[in-house]
């Protein structure tokens, strides 16, 4: 199967240990990910090889506090590696952003004894998280979640289920949103709950278009008994730590489309000089030149709107509504790149022979997850016009 590698990109990176960093993600997914992830995409086997080696390079840890094991990375830097991880393979870099965002809620709303004794073992340990917070009926209105957490002693015990969870069924630890009083977002609060918990269990993987080798089953917690201990900031709060949460996870999926969106500009880019017809290279051909210059164009576009969202964040600015744009914007765009790699190699691209068609049916996911791309437009204009404004 033809693979090309990736050409260089200019990468805005504020010190030379981040572009030390970033040369060493390169490596690594160009070693040890890229090679056979067609491959293990066709077969649907999940890299838990691989997000062990992650955590053990400190890759799965980068933007949090060292004094728990993290790297003390900005996110401008750290979004940069997602996006490295997800142009070698999306089931990596959609892992990496799903696993970051699982620990979210510990590193920011934990105690300082929540963070000291969990925190550690969830960035550096060889773990791996998920994020429960949809269910079957409860997708975009997440505030109407059923799954309940109800009050016994020193312990909770969680009945319900979750839908559409990634890496559900193989994490190590899950991050749970669920109903402990009345109706509406304030009745929600967020526990962390370990994967080999009593009374947990996943469904059947989803049989998905794309992602193969990603996990995303539902949950099922029958009785699971949680300590009070692991309750993550107070009753109630649940709701806001888990907009808070996806606000930061939006920008790790818009990393994750502009690597796919990069990966199939270097493919096009080496079919155009690979292919002749008429004699000469096809890239030679203004119509198809015009169709690459677009695709850059709209990946140095993504690239800029999630970094300036992730210095908002970094410099401790609101970034609420740039996150919801660069996700909205960066995933479109990865979805019109694919599509129009598959068109510009013809009748290759519609060939299992050739990465494209698996890069146009992963992009699709990214339109969805982490709030629909019509959720995001409500979260734009309900930000310019005000809470108020209906």
């Amino acid at each position: 199967m033809p693979e090309y590698g990736p050409r260089p990109v200019e990468r805005s990176l504020p010190t030379a240990e981040a572009r030390d960093l970033l040369a060493l993600v390169r490596e690594l997914t160009q070693r040890e990910i890229a090679p056979t992830a067609a491959e293990d995409e066709e077969a649907g086997r999940f890299p838990r090889e691989t997000f062990r080696l992650l955590s053990e390079s400190g890759l799965l840890s980068l933007p949090y506090d060292s004094e728990y094991g993290g790297g003390d990375q900005p996110y401008e830097v750290y979004l940069q590696v997602v996006e490295e991880l997800a142009a070698a393979r999306l089931t990596v870099g959609l892992g990496t952003s799903v696993h970051t965002l699982a620990c979210h809620a510990v590193a920011e709303f934990g105690s300082k004894e929540q963070r000291a004794e969990l925190l550690p073992a969830m960035l550096g340990g060889g773990l791996l998280g998920a994020y429960c917070l949809s269910e079957p009926a409860a997708g975009s209105d997440a505030a109407s979640l059923t799954t309940r957490a109800t009050r016994d002693g020193d312990d909770w015990v969680v009945e319900g289920g979750k839908a559409w969870i990634t890496h559900g069924g193989i994490a190590d630890f899950y991050t749970v949103l669920a109903r402990t009083g009345g109706p509406g977002p304030r009745g929600i609060s967020a526990f962390l709950v370990p994967g080999d918990a009593p009374g947990l269990s996943a469904a059947e993987p989803e049989r998905k278009m794309g992602m193969r080798g990603s996990p995303t089953a539902q949950v099922h917690f029958d009785g699971v008994r949680v300590p009070d201990a692991r309750r993550l900031g107070d009753e109630g709060q649940g709701f806001s730590i888990a907009l808070a949460a996806l606000q930061s996870g939006r920008l790790g999926i818009a990393a994750c489309a502009v690597g796919v969106a990069q990966a199939a500009l270097d493919q096009s880019l080496a079919y155009l000089a690979e292919r002749h017809q008429f004699g000469r290279p096809i890239g030679d051909f203004q119509g198809l030149r015009f169709m690459v210059a677009d695709m850059a164009t709209q990946i140095e576009a993504g690239r800029a709107l999630y970094l300036t969202a992730a210095r908002l964040r970094d410099a401790g600015q609101p970034f609420a509504r740039q996150a919801a744009m660069a996700k909205l914007f960066c995933t479109d765009a990865a979805m019109r790149i694919t599509t129009d790699a598959v068109q510009l190699l013809g009748g290759y691209g519609y060939t299992l022979d050739f990465p494209v068609e698996r890069l146009m049916r992963d992009a699709k996911c990214l339109q969805i997850v982490e709030g629909t791309n019509q959720i995001q437009r409500v979260v734009i204009a309900r930000d310019l016009l005000g809470p108020e404004a209906r």
